[in-house]
């Protein structure tokens, strides 16, 4: 049997979750003996200052003998995450609120006496 066709056979279902740089890949396989296993593939993108990027792969191999155990824990602890915190995300509650604080300050700071100083008018477009 040739690499690809073991490659279709390993293959069975596949379903993508994209979350801004994750990727979570979700993929049933088969095994050697013909029986199913999963594996739960996360892949975040890294940008280089050149612009260059790479990923980074991690990845979780789950047996048929683990999935009760591992769904059972999975919904414990995604329960005990939303009832103590909630379904917001912080860190974007969090953005907003710098932003909300940032810009009052601002506001406070144009009230106060500022030196006047000559600035050129510059447009990004004139670049």
């Amino acid at each position: 049997m040739g690499d690809q066709e073991m490659y279709d056979k390993e293959d069975i279902f596949s379903k993508v979750l994209r979350a801004g740089r994750r990727t979570y890949f979700f993929d049933v396989r088969s095994t050697k003996a013909d029986d199913y296993y999963i594996t739960i593939t996360e892949s975040k993108k890294f940008t280089e200052e050149d612009g260059s990027y790479h990923f980074k792969k991690h990845k979780i191999y789950l047996y048929k003998e683990d999935f009760a155990a591992f769904k059972e824990i999975l919904e414990e602890m995604t329960d005990y995450v939303l009832e103590h915190k909630g379904e917001e995300v912080i860190s974007e509650r969090h953005q907003k609120d710098f932003k909300k604080e940032y810009t009052e300050n601002q506001a406070e700071n144009l009230s106060e006496e500022v030196p006047k100083t000559n600035f050129t008018d510059l447009n990004f477009d004139d670049i």
